[in-house]
């Protein structure tokens, strides 16, 4: 574990309500680092959509795809989708939640997390770990 990991865990202990969700983001991406599983960070756009709705979406072959999960990587040729939100108020949009189901359908992992600790029991649980 990094430092990081350990300032950020100590900074938030007791106080899992003001974690915000770029904080496990960057704790994920650093797990990840730290176990030297490629990954990539899903930077999402901003934007109207024609119904005038603010929206957030990957943009893939010029096509906007809503609810792309926060990372991807792969370990041992399987494809992880990983969804970050805080451990406290994060909400996962119906967007978000229809993304990991189609891949979890379609052979990949597709996951939540709000914590190292959930990262790690659910791709235990996939047999990734």
């Amino acid at each position: 574990m990094t430092a990081a990991i350990r300032r950020n865990r100590a900074r938030t202990k007791g106080t899992e309500q003001a974690v915000h969700e770029s904080v496990v983001l960057k704790q994920v991406e650093e797990w990840l680092t730290l176990r030297h599983i490629w990954h990539m960070r899903c930077n999402n756009a901003a934007g109207k959509a024609q119904s005038g709705q603010f929206m957030r979406s990957f943009t893939c072959n010029g096509h906007a795809v809503n609810g792309v999960s926060d990372i991807y990587a792969v370990k041992n040729g399987t494809s992880i989708w990983i969804e970050c939100k805080r451990p406290v108020g994060g909400k996962v949009s119906e967007a978000q939640r229809n993304f990991l189901d189609a891949m979890n359908r379609n052979g990949a992992v597709g996951i939540v997390v709000n914590s190292i600790e959930s990262l790690e029991e659910q791709l235990r649980e996939a047999g990734v770990l």
